[in-house]
């Protein structure tokens, strides 16, 4: 079994391995239900290499292929022995498909404290583990009252359902407003991050993660596979001529460093000093390990604002 340098989450005692595995696409896609039996042992296939290839983080959510990503993974834990104690499970809830629970019920975030507990409660029977290490909410609920969230997780710490907690998708702002209402410390903020996504280095995110000794984690980390993808880039995209340079200059690195594009793009988080996990979601087994070596790239400042200014698709001020 492979082992990666771990990196602390937070302020907590938890540690996480520096690329952690996001299982949202364990069912196939993030929202199909329909697992048949080819499917599922795929996915058993992902989970394992991940593991054995040593990402110690899974992430989860309650909405991932309605609920059946966690159900997989929890299956593969009680068949793995010694699994269960040498990885750390996060999962997230907050968001509401529509029909849920009334036919005519809207799409929609929901972090009342009954609705937080209940699906807690849910992802615990599915993973089949007792304690969720790291709970995070999904979405940021319009209607969030800080003092609620903070009851809800009061109750699930005191129960010993989930060991530490955090969010997703928030902005440092409603980050700061929910910290002020939790006597825990939140830490992580699970956030897009990648040469295509570049508002989190922009918008205070990541100095706010610095300052507090907050975990960004990454998802999407390769732009939805369009960093690594070998594909013809379509010339008639109004953005083709930043994602050509893009691409370019990654190529250009990878080529220096005798590795893939995909790896190049993992490293440029890695070297970020908030400490960002990328999430890394594929399923193909041979591409898990490939990605790993990212850890071991080390990109210099000049390559990693090359690739920033490619990223911007513009010179910097």
């Amino acid at each position: 079994m492979k082992t990666m340098e771990t990196v602390p989450l937070g302020v907590s005692s938890l540690k996480s391995s520096q690329l952690a595995y996001g299982c949202w696409r364990l069912g196939g896609t993030a929202e199909n239900s329909e697992i048949t039996p080819d499917r599922e042992a795929a996915a058993s296939r992902a989970v394992i290499a991940a593991y054995e290839a040593g990402f110690t983080l899974f992430d989860h959510a309650d909405i991932y292929c309605h609920g059946e990503a966690e159900r997989i993974f929890g299956k593969v834990l009680k068949t793995v022995s010694g699994m269960r104690d040498r990885v750390v499970i996060t999962s997230k809830c907050g968001i509401r498909k529509p029909g849920d629970p009334d036919p005519d019920s809207p799409y929609r975030y929901d972090f009342s404290e009954g609705h937080i507990i209940w699906s807690c409660e849910q992802s615990l029977k599915r993973l089949g583990v007792d304690r969720i290490d790291l709970y995070l909410l999904h979405r940021p609920d319009y209607l969030c009252d800080p003092a609620e969230v903070a009851q809800a997780f009061g109750r699930l710490k005191q129960a010993g359902k989930v060991a530490e907690f955090g969010v997703s998708n928030f902005t440092p702002w409603q980050l700061t407003a929910l910290q002020k209402a939790c006597p825990m410390r939140l830490i992580a903020n699970q956030v897009e991050i990648s040469l295509t996504k570049l508002d989190c280095l922009q918008d205070g995110t990541l100095d706010q993660c610095v300052a507090e000794r907050i975990t960004p984690m990454a998802w999407s980390p390769l732009g939805g596979g369009r960093l690594g993808a070998t594909d013809p880039i379509d010339l008639r995209d109004p953005d083709h001529a930043r994602r050509l340079h893009v691409r370019e200059i990654l190529d250009m690195i990878a080529r220096l460093k005798d590795t893939g594009r995909a790896v190049i793009a993992l490293a440029w988080l890695l070297k970020h000093p908030s400490k960002i996990i990328p999430i890394v979601g594929t399923t193909d087994p041979s591409r898990i390990r490939e990605l790993t070596k990212a850890v071991d790239i080390s990109l210099s400042r000049a390559d990693w604002y090359r690739l920033l200014e490619a990223g911007l698709g513009q010179r910097l001020p």
